[in-house]
């Protein structure tokens, strides 16, 4: 095919990177290459985007990213306009040479680059954490700035597996164990992942047909960080049968229920909207507690997480305030005075009267003064 034969002559000079990958002499259907026309599909969603920005650190799953996107756009003739944006964290050395290696490879695709780095004092614990929302952020401004209204990165199948271990391991809810969704808004930008049910192997067998080299970040192995410790379990858990193709196929499932569960939250979000003159930002208590927990649960996340100005409300804090209200109203008649009176998340949670009321809670300055 041409366009194949243009792109590999383009990168037949391209510099030996720090690991490639090898195929079988037999590719199956883990291990083999993404074709165009797999390409063609899996960016099939995003053919009428003005422009994309992609995000590419260097890595195996990036860079096939890139290449991929490449060759989709030269299929479509006239695709989105591609950024490639590489984050430098400021956290190793090797970054620049990365950078600079992922700079090579987009010109070679014809595609604009630009390094963006992570400035400032880097915080001594949860970097991982904080690392990733600097690179979000530095993302969201890029794609501002050149008028892209998606953003792509390149989490795999195996990605999405070593989150639902994550999050199963701190006892997340449904939401949480759906895992990563294939698209979301963030910033008013779409965050997109073409990859989602793309084993790594097909990434990494990919670029080695194309003769495109790849870097290995170190701190994706290191032990001091929570996913590189549970990415060592994987062989273990695959061995018991909890593969990454079977917990990847439990996010999906669980996105399911969780998307149903969040059509059942609206229905009764408008329901108790009708009753008895229903101000806003308060619920009948008799109307709300006879809702099932689940969807009490959620209620209060969405009414706490408007009301509130301290970040969205955690789950297992909203779980023990549900507690704390039955506690508070079991067997009582409705009271004129407070039968409950708690803050959570910014937001200043009472009952009395027969209603519940979730309004902005005072500063917390206030609060301490007895002001509240």
């Amino acid at each position: 095919m041409t366009g194949w034969n243009v792109y590999s002559d383009a990168c037949s000079s391209f510099p030996v990177g720090i690991k490639t990958g090898l195929l079988n002499t037999m590719p199956s259907a883990e291990t083999s290459p993404v074709s165009v026309l797999d390409a063609k599909r899996l960016f099939a969603d995003w053919k009428a985007a003005p422009a994309v920005v992609l995000a590419v650190s260097g890595g195996p799953d990036s860079m096939a990213l890139m290449w991929l996107a490449a060759r989709w756009r030269l299929a479509l003739k006239k695709g989105p306009r591609l950024l490639a944006i590489t984050v430098d964290h400021g956290l190793r050395k090797e970054a620049v040479r990365e950078a600079r290696d992922v700079k090579q490879l987009a010109g070679a695709l014809d595609i604009e680059h630009r390094t963006l780095r992570w400035r400032g004092e880097k915080p001594k614990t949860g970097l991982p954490s904080a690392a990733r929302e600097a690179r979000y952020r530095l993302l969201l401004r890029a794609a501002a700035s050149h008028g892209a209204s998606h953003i792509f990165t390149a989490h795999t199948r195996d990605d999405q597996a070593e989150t639902v271990i994550m999050r199963l391991s701190r006892g997340s809810g449904i939401a949480g164990l759906a895992a990563m969704a294939r698209q979301s808004d963030r910033g008013g930008v779409v965050l997109a992942r073409p990859f989602l049910d793309v084993p790594k192997s097909r990434l990494v067998a990919t670029l080695t047909k194309a003769g495109i080299a790849f870097a290995d970040d170190p701190t994706n192995h290191d032990p001091r960080f929570t996913r590189p410790r549970l990415r060592a379990l994987m062989p273990a858990l695959a061995a018991e049968g909890a593969d990454a193709r079977g917990l990847a196929r439990l996010a999906s499932r669980l996105a399911r229920a969780n998307a149903a569960l969040e059509v059942m939250t609206d229905g009764a979000e408008r329901y108790l909207a009708s009753i008895n003159g229903a101000a806003a930002g308060s619920f009948d208590l008799a109307a709300f507690t006879a809702l099932s927990d689940e969807i009490r649960v959620r209620l209060l996340m969405r009414a706490i997480d408007r009301a509130g100005h301290e970040g969205p409300a955690e789950l297992g804090k909203v779980e023990a305030l549900l507690q704390a209200m039955d506690r508070a109203t079991a067997g009582k008649k409705p009271s004129p005075g407070a039968q409950l009176k708690q803050t959570l998340a910014g937001a200043l949670i009472s009952i009395r009267q027969g209603r519940i009321y979730i309004v902005p809670a005072p500063p917390r300055g206030r609060r301490k003064a007895g002001l509240s």
